[in-house]
């Protein structure tokens, strides 16, 4: 018998999601009128306007019923980013931090999907209120806005499995215990002793306390924000290796981290998924910095260290999609840049705050490609693809390549578009990769030293659609527009 969609459910809970929205935009809006900045008003009305819409959709809910449905899940999965958005958009809009719709809502998109894509050509210029804003977005986006409500949407009678669960859609996912909400609280309360001790640390190393809190911010959520035009490049080496190590961390899988500070740290050395992330940043590190001390030819220590930091940097800011810099990589020999290029498809674990395709997928595809070879050899030998020692599921294999597949179809689909709207072609496929792996960064003129400021209209609202579909990886999106789905 198939149940009938609960439209109040799904009112209810985006209300509640919008006040949760209000409560953190009023941090920006108090550090407005501490710094006595002309958008106090402008943040202000967007923090009461969010509060009261958010109040009202909860109080027209308030008789649905508690059951949360795969088809109620999807859609508040989907919906939450992309109403966060609009009303995430009108502190930027209203201030005049940006003069239109489609720069306020692509830089806000950019900012809850981790994406850390600008059409703010001056960053410097704007406010404490904007900047803090921006950050605090990638923040709340980073670990998830379904995972951060999920703790907190009992208090508004509501559960929060089926969010979850559509959320976290990768290959698969872990509960650290049988309450989903203990595990959701666990994973935040994660996220905050690192994003805190990562402040700490900039602070102590020379940076003022404000931007620390906000490159802390863009930081664990692999987001790439940063208040300075020249992103980290004018910082000092202690600050860049800071950065550098978080943004590692950050590309780990959050449920191994704590299990290492539950005193069991031997999930996170087992876990071949961290074997091949950390492999992939060591290697790809050492090829890169090696170029670059050669490259540069300053062939003493002060050389070698600089080569490093860079190589290291950059590897592990494509990698984990967070989209800082230190370094213009445009300037670098083609075959360097193109390596971090590749590393933008690559993402870190999954289970993390980065984007990309992560390397779980990766790790399935190359062995499973191992056994067809053996199969091939040895046509009657039974050889199951093993993954941390137990096998992979035909179902989970059929999943990988289905997302793969998909994955390099939208990439393929969406250069030809950007194409269409004038860019060329590498600058096209730049940023498609960019968007959908939520990166931020792309080459050409989108590199660490361009912005969106000049990207077509049109092309600004498929990239934003792009960073959604990225951000959910795809299959969320998809089967939103699955009959099979809304039959059931």
């Amino acid at each position: 018998m198939t149940r009938n969609f609960n439209t109040l459910l799904v009112v209810k809970t985006l209300g509640a999601l919008l006040v949760i929205e209000a409560l953190f935009m009023a941090i920006p809006t108090l550090t407005s009128m501490l710094f006595h900045e002309p958008d106090f008003f402008s943040f202000l009305i967007s923090t009461c306007f969010t509060f009261f819409v958010g109040i009202l959709a909860v109080l027209i809910g308030r008789h649905a019923d508690k059951h949360v449905g795969e088809r109620e899940g999807y859609l508040i999965v989907a919906l939450v980013w992309i109403v966060f958005s609009w009303f995430g958009m009108l502190p930027f809009y209203l201030s005049g931090a940006v003069n239109s719709v489609s720069d306020a809502y692509f830089e806000t998109m950019a900012g809850f999907t981790t994406t850390g894509a600008t059409v703010i050509q001056d960053v410097e210029q704007m406010t404490h209120g904007i900047l803090l804003w921006r950050s605090l977005s990638q923040w709340l986006g980073g670990m998830g806005i379904i995972v951060l409500s999920v703790a907190v949407l009992p208090i508004f009678g509501l559960g929060g499995m089926q969010l979850y669960a559509a959320e976290v859609t990768g290959v698969s996912y872990e509960k650290l215990s049988p309450r989903i909400a203990d595990t959701a609280k666990k994973m935040w309360g994660l996220y905050v002793l690192l994003t805190a001790s990562e402040a700490l640390f900039l602070w102590l190393f020379g940076m003022d306390w404000f931007d620390s809190v906000c490159h802390s911010f863009s930081t664990i959520a692999t987001g790439g924000f940063s208040t300075k035009n020249l992103s980290l490049m004018n910082y000092s080496p202690a600050i860049q290796y800071t950065v550098a190590i978080y943004m590692l961390l950050s590309g780990i899988n959050f449920t191994l981290l704590i299990y290492v500070l539950m005193g069991k740290p031997r999930r996170l050395w087992d876990d071949e998924e961290t074997h091949w992330y950390l492999g992939a940043v060591l290697i790809f590190s050492l090829i890169i910095a090696s170029g670059l001390f050669f490259f540069g030819k300053n062939y003493d220590l002060s050389g070698l260290e600089k080569s490093f930091r860079e190589g290291f940097f950059m590897v592990t800011a494509a990698i984990t999609s967070t989209g800082f810099a230190i370094t213009d990589y445009m300037v670098w020999p083609s075959v360097l840049w193109v390596l971090l290029f590749l590393l933008m498809f690559t993402g870190a674990s999954s289970g993390s705050t980065s984007g990309g395709i992560k390397w779980v997928r990766l790790a399935i595809i190359f062995k499973n490609g191992q056994a067809e070879f053996k199969r091939r050899i040895h046509p009657n030998a039974i050889l199951p693809v093993k993954f941390n020692g137990k096998p992979v599921t035909q179902q989970t294999l059929n999943n990988v390549v289905a997302f793969m597949i998909i994955y390099v179809l939208v990439i393929l689909t969406t250069t030809v578009v950007f194409c269409a709207c004038g860019l060329d072609f590498d600058e096209a496929l730049g940023t498609t990769v960019s968007a959908i792996g939520n990166v931020g960064i792309s080459i050409g003129s989108y590199g660490p030293m361009g912005t969106y400021a000049d990207f077509p209209v049109i092309a600004k609202w498929v990239m934003t659609l792009l960073m959604l579909v990225g951000r959910l990886e795809i299959f969320t999106i998809l089967l939103l527009f699955s009959p099979a789905l809304w039959r059931k």
